[in-house]
């Protein structure tokens, strides 16, 4: 039982083979998959998938890399979209500082829109933080003060400090393909202390294929291996992994319902 929080589904690497992926998922003991999202824009896209299969649920949200794109999104863009069953959380967003592919004041004030959206329904935001802890501790701090919210920071590849504040306010710290890669012992020495109510494991899909796989188009089959690496790191079985994130995954996503993965 594997738990893929993150990935992208709905983007067209895997339209050739839509169907056999999901087959290698299932035969990898992935139960259930999160479908993250891009561009408000295009969320017909992933609800149409998330209303297909039983077990893939879907968020609404805007990334940092595309929030040049929508400079007037408000809190209630999301919002509009949160009593569909399938909505689970509001993202991946956040703030990206190594490509910049949009402004920084632009990032932050879309990323803010989004944590109203979450404070305003409940549901969990999925962070995407690359290289912007200062600024990202900064929002989260302030927004949180004025009422708290819930979330995970997908693809944790911060410092320990910021692991360590994401984890004050309640944050959920998740475990991509990079915990398996040569140059990644920061990060695996950061998630051996992680608590375990407090882990998740993703694939990120198609990005980040984990050792050893990387270097293919990465898919929910591959989770098995960050599982296995984070199960190595936090010296327990697979199989305690595995229940542990996937435990997790439910606690923090709410409203996701576990009998999906009963209907794969």
């Amino acid at each position: 039982m594997l738990v893929d929080t993150h990935c992208h589904l709905d983007f067209n690497d895997f339209e050739d083979d839509f169907e056999e992926m999901l087959q290698r998922a299932r035969e990898s003991g992935v139960t259930a998959m999160l479908n993250a999202g891009n561009n408000i824009g295009e969320i017909d896209k992933q609800l149409e998938i998330s209303e297909k299969y039983p077990f893939i649920y879907t968020a609404a949200g805007v990334h940092p890399h595309n929030a040049a794109e929508y400079p007037n999104v408000k809190a209630e863009d999301f919002i509009k979209y949160c009593g569909h069953k399938k909505v689970v959380a509001i993202g991946e967003c956040g703030l990206d500082y190594y490509y910049d592919y949009s402004p920084k004041d632009l990032q932050i004030r879309v990323l803010r829109e989004q944590i109203k959206a979450a404070q305003e329904t409940g549901l969990p935001l999925i962070i995407h933080n690359r290289e912007s802890d200062e600024d990202m501790a900064a929002v989260l701090g302030e927004e949180y003060a004025k009422k708290p919210f819930s979330g995970v920071i997908h693809c944790f590849s911060s410092s320990r400090e910021f692991a360590e504040f994401a984890l004050s306010i309640g944050f959920y710290l998740s475990a991509s393909g990079m915990i398996t890669f040569n140059k990644s012992n920061d990060i695996r020495d950061i998630f051996a202390d992680v608590p375990p109510d407090r882990l998740l494991v993703e694939t990120d899909a198609p990005y980040l294929a984990p050792v050893p796989v990387r270097g293919k188009r990465n898919e929910s089959s591959f989770v098995k291996y960050t599982a296995e690496k984070l199960a190595q790191i936090k010296d327990i079985s697979f199989d305690e992994l595995a229940e542990i994130t996937s435990n997790n995954f439910y606690r923090l996503f709410r409203k996701a319902s576990d009998k999906g993965r009963y209907a794969f």
